[in-house]
């Protein structure tokens, strides 16, 4: 991203982290323009989350969006559209500013980690590659889904993102994360998440394993 730069921006109820990917189905006509204008030029747009009491010209200033980069689109007989984006890089909110497109168009600033010692790091993300692998085993044991665990990145950093995308967390948790400039405070927001429910979700795992065995489950 440049130091600044003019972006096109698409108001949701949800959060798009890095690298997260994210299903879209696109039925108003400014975002359908949208859509066609990304297509024709650099597939990219701002993802900014908003919730319904917020108005659309009232998201604050500093407010940390994502980058959407579309990686296939869907167009349907109607004019609507299925697209499916993936989360590139992270920015702030600068202004939005008047443009002639029927969308909202805001000038944008790059937001990045701080500095912290990767030494710091990466026994807390190993930490939570352990929690997150026990929890993920024991859900889809529970759903009978032998698909394979994603992969996690390798960097430390970009854990926590990749975890949160998986995980049910409320769209202001979401939120704090994505706004995180701390590595290390995403990761032990993450690892406070799920270390106290592993082993609960691990034992019921066991019982229904144990119930498609012997046809019943403990009560």
């Amino acid at each position: 991203m440049l130091p600044s730069q003019r972006l096109p921006i698409f108001p949701l109820p949800l959060v798009l982290l890095p690298r997260a990917t994210q299903p879209l189905h696109v039925f108003e006509s400014r975002y359908r323009q949208l859509l066609s204008d990304c297509l024709a030029g650099s597939r990219e747009f701002g993802i900014i989350c908003r919730t319904p009491d917020v108005a659309e010209f009232e998201i604050p200033v500093g407010t940390v969006g994502c980058i959407a980069r579309i990686e296939s689109s869907q167009s349907l007989p109607d004019g609507r559209s299925n697209i499916l984006v993936v989360g590139s890089e992270r920015f702030t909110l600068t202004a939005f500013v008047d443009d002639p497109a029927p969308y909202h168009v805001a000038t944008v600033a790059p937001f990045s980690d701080d500095a912290e010692p990767l030494s710091g790091l990466v026994d807390i993300a190993e930490r939570l590659r352990v929690l997150f692998a026990r929890v993920g085993r024991s859900a889809r044991a529970i759903q009978d889904d032998a698909t394979p665990l994603p992969e996690l990145p390798d960097a430390p950093a970009d854990i926590s993102f990749a975890i949160a995308q998986y995980i049910d967390l409320e769209l202001a948790e979401k939120q704090r994360l994505l706004a995180s400039s701390s590595p290390r405070e995403r990761l032990q927001r993450l690892e406070e998440a799920l270390a106290p429910i592993v082993e609960s979700i691990e034992r019921r795992a066991t019982i229904h394993t144990r119930a498609k065995i012997n046809g019943h489950g403990e009560h």
